[in-house]
């Protein structure tokens, strides 16, 4: 037997995916993280999973490993080097406030002292024609400094570099004859390779910090399978919602920065086809965190650019807005108010009702309270839950509050879905988006039981939870493709456009990207590549990406007015206007490589006829009332059949509630689908 094998590595738990190649099924199973040696969860949610590591012919996972060195800032202690004159490019960053109203508002603290900042002289000009040669001495004494000082990493960031990289690679390579193997290098150019001063560096400073933490770990995990016997390469999710192999992403770490929730992203995707929907929003509740991402016109909202606890990054990466509220996240009185999140009791000592030591009321207790969580046969029955220790927990909150604690469970679980739902807002109506025209489709080990409240504030009709909404995000990674991205800067008026030469350079692009798959060991029958190519109102300060049908097309006649017709209906589609008739400009080309992965053939979904003790009745709490409340276990509803709320349904990963005004049909993939309220 061989297997394909995904795996997320969340805060709370470990969560795996594996696809049997003979059989075509899929199997799920999650085992709690342990923080202190990541390993120790990894084989025991893998050991439910599959019989042996080396029965895994296809292994990914994804890792927040470099994100969580960010936001605790455990990273990297970095040394910057600029072209003389531009020292404080990285400090004084950009004048908007991104809270205007906010009185507290203060920049993100830089990543890196601008002691510790140095410069060296050596300037190209806009075109890239250099005007001083670099001086190697200053770079050889930036060198001398990080060895002396300690420093674990050195960012370099030169003016014009996207244009010319020559003196970019010449520091490089002395300070790597320098400092050797200790010391991680790296160069702006070969993080973001397009203009914006601050974002190049702050770019380069993000992978300088984050790089080594992320290096360690997967040099570890590497070792670990290869100790019980994985024979093929590790597979790493990248931010952009595409695998690269683990080689690759130890060179460019800054890739795998939210590396674990894009997996989701990415699954939403694929359930969306399967549904027949266009618009979907994806809601990954775990035990720490809350995500939220779209999938548009049947893709992944991606972008170009972002930003990372404040910090821009140039690169691609899924959309995603996240907040601190999980089954973990504590609840607490704070000014005579009751508040939830964003800390969280994490794995250890994890909610009350784990019976790990926790003593303060989570989410996940509140839930045990109200009757919405099965304590036998929580996680696949591999724990039993304390609900005593939940009660006493929420008891001791209420007592603060002066309230009854069933109340103060119901208020836990509505103040939870009311910050989910802003998170959802901050996507969808800030944007110009209406909630109520896309499915939810929820997943993560705790997103289908607050899934259907959400959506009721939301004025969302429909709720959809795949099959293993626990371990979904790994069942996306199993569906990706291995991706490269590439860019190149191209600035020209449209007046002032050279189809042909826009058609070398995307040529070669493509030729580069062909390349980078063959490297990672893609067949050239499953390789394809797409291109777009950045586009703006001549004065405008960002940009549209604006899609070529090939790398040729710039060449062909026409094209100028074909681009500027599918930039102004994308603007139109965006802001809601456009100005046909206005000049244009180019700013920059991207390709995009994709390789796909063997396809998947999964047997038809059917009921698991073997399972038995499969219906029970428990009293569970909706509003201010208990119910009698049917709780089924999902292996054995069959598609096609119906269940009105109110009911609990559970199953290895994830409990899905149905309240009493919903109804969940099963469809014929095994995804609950569940009407809310009046659509009921």
């Amino acid at each position: 037997m061989t297997y394909r094998v995904a795996m997320d590595i969340g805060g709370t738990f470990t969560d795996v995916v594996a696809y049997d190649e003979h059989s075509g099924t899929y199997f799920a199973a999650k085992a709690p993280t342990t923080p202190g040696d990541l390993a120790e969860g990894v084989f025991a949610s893998l050991g439910r999973a599959v019989n042996s590591p080396g029965d895994i012919s296809f292994f990914v996972h994804g890792t927040t490993q470099g994100l969580n060195a960010l936001l605790e800032r455990k990273g990297a202690r970095v040394l910057l080097l600029t072209s003389a004159g531009m020292r404080d490019v990285y400090h004084i960053a950009r004048g908007n406030r991104d809270r205007m109203f906010d009185l507290h508002y203060r920049k993100p603290k830089p990543l890196v002292e601008r002691r510790d900042t140095m410069e060296a002289s050596g300037r190209f000009d806009w075109r890239g024609t250099e005007l001083e040669p670099l001086d190697e001495i200053a770079v050889r004494a930036a060198a001398r400094r990080a060895k002396d000082e300690g420093f674990d990493a050195v960012a370099v960031s030169f003016l014009f570099s996207y244009v010319n990289a020559d003196h970019e690679l010449l520091a490089g390579k002395i300070l790597e004859q320098e400092l050797g193997e200790d010391v991680v290098v790296v160069l702006s150019h070969q993080v973001a390779g397009e203009w914006r001063e601050y974002e190049r560096t702050s770019s380069a400073v993000l992978e300088a910090y984050t790089g080594p933490v992320v290096r360690r770990y997967l040099g570890r995990i590497e070792g670990r399978f290869a100790e019980h016997g994985l024979t093929v390469p590790v597979q790493v999710m990248q931010s952009s919602g595409g695998i690269v192999n683990a080689s690759y992403a130890r060179r460019h770490p800054l890739q795998t920065l939210l590396s674990g929730p894009v997996g989701g992203t990415m699954g939403g995707a694929a359930a969306a086809g399967l549904l027949g929907r266009r618009n979907a929003i994806c809601v990954d509740m775990g035990g720490t965190s809350f995500d939220v991402s779209l999938v548009l016109d049947g893709r992944p909202d991606v972008s170009n650019e972002g930003s990372a606890d404040g910090f821009p990054v140039l690169m691609p990466l899924v959309n995603l807005q996240t907040i601190g509220a999980g089954g973990g996240s504590l609840a607490y009185a704070e000014a005579g108010g009751l508040r939830v999140g964003p800390e969280s009791a994490g794995a250890v000592p994890g909610p009350a009702c784990y019976g790990r030591g926790g003593t303060q009321a989570t989410v996940t207790d509140a839930n045990a309270v109200l009757g919405r969580v099965d304590p036998d046969w929580f996680a696949g029955g591999h724990m039993t839950l304390d609900v005593a220790a939940a009660q006493q927990a929420v008891t001791t909150l209420a007592g603060e509050l002066g309230l009854e604690p069933v109340e103060l469970a119901s208020g836990i679980c509505d103040v939870a879905n009311a910050k989910m739902a802003q998170a959802i807002r901050t996507l969808t109506v800030e944007h110009g988006l209406e909630p109520g025209e896309f499915v939810l489709l929820a997943f993560g080990g705790a997103g289908p039981m607050h899934a259907v409240e959400i959506a009721r504030e939301l004025g969302i009709g429909e709720v959809v939870v795949p099959r293993f909404p626990g371990a979904f995000s790994a069942w996306g990674m199993l569906g990706t493709e291995v991706r490269r991205d590439l860019t190149r800067q191209f600035f020209t008026p449209g007046a002032d456009l050279d189809g042909e030469a826009m058609a070398r350079a995307l040529a070669g692009l493509e030729d580069e990207s062909l390349a980078a798959l063959a490297e990672q060991g893609v067949p050239v029958e499953r390789q394809r590549v797409e291109h777009v190519v950045d586009m703006r109102y001549e004065g405008q300060d960002y940009t549209l990406a604006v899609p070529l049908l090939s790398a040729a097309e710039p060449a062909g006649e026409g094209f100028l007015a074909t681009a500027a017709a599918r930039f102004a209906a994308l603007h139109e589609r965006r802001y809601g206007h456009a100005t046909p008739e206005a000049p244009v400009e180019f700013v920059t080309l991207r390709s995009t490589a994709l390789g796909a992965l063997p396809e998947a053939v999964p047997v038809p979904y059917a009921a698991d006829e073997d399972v038995s003790d499969t219906v029970r009745q428990r009293p569970v709490v909706f509003g201010d009332r208990s119910y009698d409340t049917t709780v089924l276990r999902r292996e054995r509803l069959a598609p096609g059949q119906r269940v009105d709320g109110p009911a609990v349904i559970v199953e290895a990963t994830s409990t899905t509630v149905v309240p009493p005004d919903s109804s969940v049909t099963v469809d014929e993939n095994g995804f609950l689908v569940i009407k809310v309220g009046a659509t009921a």
